[in-house]
């Protein structure tokens, strides 16, 4: 493979937030290459194309415009897209940031997930070992299962899902030292804006909710059983 680690940040009207999580990288002395993928509507679609332009230099950031799929679908075609040339893939959303307390997290993540299948997590410093909120996997789970989250979800319980597979192959590990805030308006640390709301409304919760548990009924066990005979083959 070409590369290792692939952090996927999916982002829509926070550009302020690229600059800030470049800085995260570097304060934390990370290697792993960034992605940040932008919805081609995006009402700030214009600043961001300035910060790639800026950004260009940066061998480890990349960016790609595309139409808008909501977070999820936005996260699978980019880790679909990407698996074949990198080892691990993993998940921050862009109120993610890794801590200077934590250097070189990724090459924890790296260790971690060098023996084989499995998924690793560290403490977002909101919902801590309960949540996934922010997740590493090693590629071969995305390409079993064609998806790094069930696509039939929107923006909610994908972090519920990774833990329910991790356990399920056995194979999942929380870091609790290893800190990657998630700057989140539950937590008081950022302001209420129209992605918050739009994800965090009623209809969404609800929508994501009974998506969820149908999943957990039905596909999960044949995804479980592609995950478990992956490990069963490593």
């Amino acid at each position: 493979m070409a590369d290792d680690l692939l952090v996927i940040i999916p982002t829509r009207g926070r550009p302020q937030a690229v600059p800030e999580i470049v800085k995260a990288w570097d304060d934390t002395g990370a290697s792993a290459d960034l992605l940040f993928c932008v919805d081609k509507d995006d009402p700030e679609l214009a600043a961001y194309k300035a910060l790639a332009k800026d950004l260009a230099d940066d061998a480890r950031v990349r960016f790609v415009f595309w139409a808008r799929k909501r977070l999820c679908g936005t996260l699978n075609q980019a880790a679909v897209k990407n698996a074949p040339n990198y080892r691990y893939l993993a998940f921050m959303g862009d109120d993610h940031r890794p801590r200077a307390a934590t250097m070189a997290w990724d090459a924890r993540i790296r260790e971690c997930l060098s023996g084989g299948p499995g998924i690793v997590y560290g403490n977002d410093l909101l919902q801590g070992q309960a949540m996934a909120t922010a997740v590493a996997m090693t590629s071969d789970i995305v390409t079993t299962l064609g998806y790094f989250a069930p696509d039939c979800l929107v923006h909610l319980c994908l972090d519920l899902v990774w833990l329910e597979w991790g356990k399920a192959m056995g194979r999942i590990t929380y870091l609790p030292d290893m800190v990657i805030e998630h700057l989140h308006p539950a937590a008081q640390k950022a302001a209420l804006d129209k992605g918050y709301e739009e994800c965090n409304s009623p209809e969404q919760v609800a929508s994501d909710s009974a998506a969820y548990h149908t999943y957990m009924q039905s596909e999960f066990h044949s995804d479980v059983d592609k995950l478990r005979a992956l490990v069963a083959a490593s």
